[in-house]
């Protein structure tokens, strides 16, 4: 009797000792399942880009309008000096376009490449690497942001312009895509110049240069200048949106090559920005 009493509670013993490991290993089961959970779902693009977008424009408001009036002067100050040398024709045209594009390559191509360069060098890229958020988000929402800083002035200049040496306003509308399109090749190329550079005083540099580059080649005609010169002058993406825009101060535009220099620079912009996103991913895992 007392051996099947001590069998009984050998027994018991051991299932409550199942039982409690049972619990136990179910606790920690629980306790490992909430240390696994899933971390919440990256940030989609179109919301990621859109507040880069605001975020940048709303710091570009405060701390680029300066530089803004700066841009829109130094294109009136070409024109006015062009005046005294070029009465009109294609030569006008040219000068025009090409002042008012300038606008868009000071800011969009020379301030973002010095923003991304000091960006990189003060490690603010770390800031934006640890957002759950896509690279192509920043890039474009900070393009796209220093390239609408840039309307007013690019409006004022093509108004101007036409007013100094008489030309049509009827195609002023084409700067609506002429504006967002060169701003995004522009704004790319300046990014990746930034991003690219391995000091920000190179970055400077590249986005003067670049910005010399579009003065000189996009608002002096094309025609007297040397063949080399020509080939340079092509491979800049903001060739193609001074060439839109002049073609319509023609009597009778020719819209396809209107629509043709629009498609290139275009073209372009995808590249270039798609090069600006490489150039972020790299740089934010150095």
């Amino acid at each position: 009797m007392r051996a099947r009493t001590r069998g009984a509670a050998a027994t018991s013993a051991a299932l409550q000792d199942s039982q409690d490991s049972q619990n136990s290993q179910g606790s920690r089961n629980s306790r490992d399942g909430r240390d696994a959970a899933p971390l919440a779902p990256r940030a989609r693009l179109w919301p990621s880009l859109c507040a880069v977008y605001r975020a940048q424009l709303s710091r570009a408001r405060v701390a680029r309008i300066p530089l803004l009036f700066v841009a829109t002067f130094q294109s009136l100050g070409i024109m006015v000096l062009m005046r005294g040398v070029v009465d009109g024709g294609d030569e006008a045209r040219a000068v025009v376009a090409g002042s008012s594009v300038l606008v868009v390559a000071f800011v969009a191509l020379n301030l973002l490449a010095q923003y991304f360069g000091q960006l990189r060098a003060s490690g603010g890229l770390d800031h934006y690497a640890t957002l759950p958020v896509p690279a192509a988000s920043v890039v474009l929402g900070a393009a796209a942001a220093y390239a609408s800083f840039t309307v007013p002035g690019v409006a004022v200049t093509a108004v101007a312009g036409s007013l100094l040496f008489q030309l049509p306003m009827g195609g002023l509308w084409v700067l609506i895509a002429v504006i967002p399109l060169a701003g995004a090749a522009l704004a790319g190329l300046g990014a990746a110049l930034g991003l690219l550079a391995p000091r920000p005083e190179l970055a400077t540099l590249g986005g003067q240069l670049g910005m010399s580059a579009a003065l000189l080649l996009g608002v002096l005609p094309a025609g007297g200048m040397p063949l080399p010169v020509q080939w340079v002058r092509d491979l800049l993406p903001s060739t193609y949106g001074v060439e839109a825009f002049a073609h319509t101060f023609a009597a009778r535009p020719d819209w396809g090559e209107v629509v043709l220099d629009l498609g290139v620079c275009a073209a372009v912009g995808v590249l270039s920005l798609a090069v600006a996103t490489r150039a972020y991913r790299w740089a934010a895992t150095r």
